[in-house]
Parts: structure tokens; sequence; C-alpha cells
């Protein structure tokens, strides 16, 4: 092999190093934010955490595995598999763990998407499906979502043949809202073969419509369909950024082929096993949002606001454009007041909150503060 001149060589260098194209045009992820200026303990609103923490059982775990901080975990989690698929009757082989959801999403992208390929995801969907698909140098397509849900046909009106995902929170992030059994049958029947379809359900727990269907049932017999849950939100612990997905064998080799070695750790999976088996924990933390997601909608929709009807444990509440009463006023009033929500413009609603379901006086304080905000002195 001839290698060219030093003079040769060199004029064909850039300058510095560069990151591949499209890099730089992904607009990276926004967090719900937690301080409050002036405010020492505030009350986070604004991520969808679980307001009573975790399961105790999964805090005992998480100490006791401290014992073990200088060993690295078991890189398949045969523990946790071997408990998510005697919990969900499930086959331990077709799992996926993740450091949360977001890497297995990034990781579906990776494994599927070229360059001139394309993923499908509805117009309000969550960010990281898109910073992944971006990653792999794909491109992102977002199917109108009417009323603030998921339509089918419109997402099916994106799919060509270059399409190879299609990703669905179920119920989304950020609307709260979802589409039911049927809607998820009738998109899966109209796709084509090669093209994978991603059920996201973070919030499923949440969802106690009789139509609904988180999709596992789907995936147990489908040859392209991939559910997934995380540990972050009903089972309270986001800090430890677990995740998983149930998906065909030949999808969770491909995925598990590129994974880092030790993506979950030992304590992580020790909690994610305890929590899983604390029924009286996930009881009570659903009838907490249960009894006040109602309520939220009720008193918030009662000022004349805008509440979209959600199957999640927030609620999305939408303001007027009108100077002295918008969304980014609103969120600043309650961060005044010690109560951080979550403006959404980045998702393409810049007059909309989303708001986390609380504990009785923090859903009180965040009604009583948009009163006086609006004007409305009235006592919630």
């Amino acid at each position: 092999m001839t290698l060219p001149s030093p003079d040769e060589s060199r004029a064909d260098r850039r300058e510095a190093p560069a990151p591949k194209p499209g890099i730089l045009e992904i607009t990276p992820y926004i967090p719900g934010k937690a301080k409050a200026e002036g405010i020492e303990f505030p009350i986070k609103l604004s991520a969808n955490e679980n307001i009573l923490g975790c399961s105790p059982a999964a805090r005992e775990a998480f100490i006791a595995a401290a014992d073990r901080l200088g060993a690295y975990p078991d890189g398949r989690g045969e523990i946790l598999r071997a408990a998510l698929a005697a919990h969900y009757r499930l086959e331990p082989e077709r799992l996926i763990l993740g450091c949360g959801t977001d890497e297995i999403f990034a990781l579906l992208n990776q494994v599927f998407l070229e360059p001139g390929d394309n993923m499908v995801q509805g117009q309000y969907g969550f960010g990281a499906y898109a910073i992944g698909a971006r990653a792999s140098q794909g491109e992102v397509r977002r199917a109108a979502e009417p009323n603030y849900r998921i339509d089918v046909d419109a997402l099916l009106g994106e799919v060509d043949e270059r399409t190879r995902l299609v990703f669905i929170a179920n119920p989304a992030n950020p609307t709260g809202t979802f589409i039911g059994e049927r809607d998820i049958l009738r998109l899966h029947e109209r796709l084509p073969p090669d093209v994978v379809l991603v059920l996201d359900g973070a919030y499923a727990e949440f969802n106690t419509d009789p139509t609904y269907t988180d999709g596992l049932g789907l995936a147990r017999g489908a040859a392209n369909v991939v559910v997934t849950h995380t540990f972050s939100k009903l089972h309270g612990l986001a800090s430890l950024r677990v995740g998983w997905g149930y998906a065909p064998e030949p999808i969770a080799d491909a995925v598990n082929r590129i994974r880092l070695p030790f993506n979950t750790s030992i304590p992580g999976q020790a909690a994610a096993v305890a929590a899983l088996a604390d029924a009286g924990f996930q009881a009570k933390s659903l009838a907490l949002v249960e009894r006040w997601r109602p309520w939220l909608t009720q008193q918030l929709g009662g000022m004349g606001l805008e509440v979209v009807p959600s199957a999640a444990n927030f609620v999305l509440v939408g303001f007027p454009p009108v100077p002295g009463r918008t969304a980014a006023q609103a969120e600043a009033y309650l961060a005044r007041q010690g109560l951080i929500a979550r403006g959404v413009g980045n998702y393409g609603l810049p007059d909309h909150l989303r708001i986390t379901v609380g504990l009785e006086a923090h859903n009180r304080a965040v009604v009583g503060a948009l009163a006086d905000f609006l004007g409305d002195q009235s006592p919630p």
C-alpha cells in the first residue's frame, strides 16, 4: 500500500476533529427542572417520578448490595431476567435489560437504521426516540396527533419502503393519552413485516382502561414487535436506571450483541427484583394516582384551563396564549411558590405544562397557586 505524502494527506485533512454528519444537528434531551431559585426544598412535579419514592423492600435490597460495589455485575442480569419472566410469563432469552429504556431505544435505532432509512413516531413523541434515530443517521418522521392522541392512519401514512421502526409511547409522554388494543392490532396488521413496532409502556401500569393493552400479548407471537417497560415510574427507581424490553429472539440477540457489557448494576438489579415483588407498594402508588389525577383534572379544568385526559401519572395542562397567562409565566409563578412543573415547548407544546400527580398537599398547592395566577382567589 502506498501512503500519501505528508503534503497530500495534510491537504485532505480537516483542521480539527469533526463528528459525523447530523450529530451537531441533534437537540439534546432536556430533563425536567429540579431546582427553583430561592427555594431550598421545592416540590418537584416535573419528571413524573413516584412521589412516594420506592418500595421499602427495594431500598433494603439496594443497601444490602453495597457490600458488592467492588464487583462487576452479572452482565446478563440473570436474576432480574428470571424475575421478569416469572412475573409477566415471558421467555427469559427474549428479554433485553437496559440502562433505562432510553438505552434500549438507542440500541434499536442503532441495530436497524442506516443512512437513508427512517423512523416514524407521533407528533409529540418522547424525545429519546428521535435522538437515537438521528445519531444513527436516520430520518425522523412525525405523524400528526389530532386531539393530542396517536392516529394510526397518520402513522401509516408516514411509512414507506425505507421505514424500519415505528415508536409509540402508550400511554404517551408528554400528553398522557393512549390508544386501545384494537388500534394497536390494526396498526400492526397494516405495517410491513420488516418494520419493527416499538411499544413503550413506561406508564402502562397507570392505565386501567379496559380497552388498553401494553402489547405484551401481541409481542409474544409477533416477529416484529418490541415492548418496553421501566422501573423508573411506578417502581420509583429512576436514579438506578433499569429498563427492560421484550422482543423476538432475533431482535433481542442483535440488541444484546451491541449493548454495553455491564449496563445494569448490582444495586439496580437487586432493587428491581425486590420492587417487582412488592405488590403492596405498587398498589399504594397506583391508588394515589387514581385518587388525585381526576381531582387535578376537574379542578384545573374548572378554572378554564385545557386539561388533556390522562392515563398516566401526570396531567398535561393548556394555557391561553395571552400575555400574563401563558404557560411559561405559569411555570415561573409556580416555581416562585416552590412548585416545579415541566414546560413542554421542546415537544411542540409551548402553551402547555406537564404536572406530575403528587401527594394531596402538593396537588392542592398546585391548584391554589394556579388559581392565584389566573386571578381566581377562591379556595380549591
